[in-house]
């Protein structure tokens, strides 16, 4: 029997590349569809590469037709923070058209499952924490609401013209495939993880905490660190859940555990013996105080439950692929 085809955007970045190796692993067959802008050729290992711009409709459905797809996984798009921020132009460009190119060709060729990356940014600084999926929807930067529109013209697709979707708000992507095949490359780095153990290794400067007088027990944000292992599990969860015939739906994706920036730093230092440097800083326009997700829903409708809860697994998968020895112990 032939593997079902799902067509993987931004497969070959660092979320998208760890989702085709769970969808493989189920009996799926991923065809990565990326522009390579800021993912990585040698990342794509378990189904051919079309290098394509998703915001080019025409090719994009081009693709979906030649490999007789039957879904999507979109995660392609700009995804800092900081960044969109400072170009929000290129942000709407990217993330909105990108979103419109895909809807317009899943229309076209008739294709109807799509997983979509969300954000915990579509929420922007909650009343209440942890969050769940029906706590108001209020960005508070470019990234997020470029992450919310995409969820709105999602849902007004499938009221059209018949569009089942997951869309999955994940909160902080951490860590690296426990089997050491894949690992997080980004550049410009700006993620913490990779940033404070680059910093650990000297390979880097000190890390920059923005922010230290926050209202949290040590004066960092917090935030919920899902391993990246667990949120590739997920997608290959919502897929199945499609697959299904269920209901569509937007769920939340963590471990529902909040950990502060000096939290990891202290993590890290006890799993790798070494000193991690750091000097603070200003805080960044757009860094909300607190994001936890609330995973009941998740663990309800996909059976998604995370593996990966303890900090020391994060560092212990991610650690090495930096240059960095782990020592046997465990964190809170």
């Amino acid at each position: 029997m032939a593997l079902r085809t799902v067509i993987v955007t931004g497969g070959a970045g660092f979320i998208g590349s760890h989702a085709c190796l769970q969808l493989s692993a189920a009996g799926y067959h991923p065809v990565t569809v990326d522009n390579l802008r800021t993912g990585h050729a040698d990342a794509v290992k378990w189904g051919p590469l079309e290098q394509v711009d998703v915001c080019d409709t025409d090719a994009f459905a081009s693709v979906i037709k030649r490999h007789e797809a039957e879904a999507v996984m979109h995660f392609a798009a700009a995804a800092y923070v900081g960044e969109s921020v400072e170009k929000p132009g290129f942000y709407y460009a990217q993330n909105v058209g990108g979103m419109i190119s895909v809807l317009a060709a899943m229309e076209r060729t008739g294709l109807k499952k799509l997983v979509f990356s969300s954000s915990c940014a579509t929420y922007g600084d909650p009343d209440t924490s942890p969050i769940r999926e029906d706590t108001p929807q209020r960005p508070i930067n470019p990234y997020g609401r470029t992450k919310l529109i995409c969820e709105q013209m999602i849902q007004d697709n499938a009221r059209a013209w018949g569009l089942h979707y997951v869309m999955l708000r994940y909160f902080n992507a951490s860590g690296a495939d426990p089997a050491g095949q894949l690992s997080e490359r980004h550049d410009p780095e700006t993620h913490l993880l990779p940033l404070a153990l680059k910093a650990t290794a000297g390979t880097r400067a000190a890390l920059k905490v923005f922010g230290t007088d926050y209202d949290t027990s040590d004066g960092t944000c917090v935030r919920d660190y899902v391993h990246v292992s667990d949120l590739a599990r997920a997608h290959q969860l919502a897929m199945r859940y499609l697959d299904d015939g269920k209901e569509s739906v937007a769920l939340n994706l963590g471990t529902g555990r909040g950990h502060s920036i000096l939290e990891i730093i202290t993590a890290i230092e006890a799993v790798t013996g070494q000193r991690t440097p750091w000097e603070a800083a200003d805080r960044r326009p757009g860094d909300p105080l607190r994001l936890v997700a609330d995973t009941e829903a998740a663990s309800r409708l996909l059976g998604f439950k995370a593996r990966y809860t303890d900090l020391t697994d994060i560092m212990r998968h991610a650690a090495p692929t930096f240059g960095l020895k782990v020592q046997d112990v465990r964190c809170a």
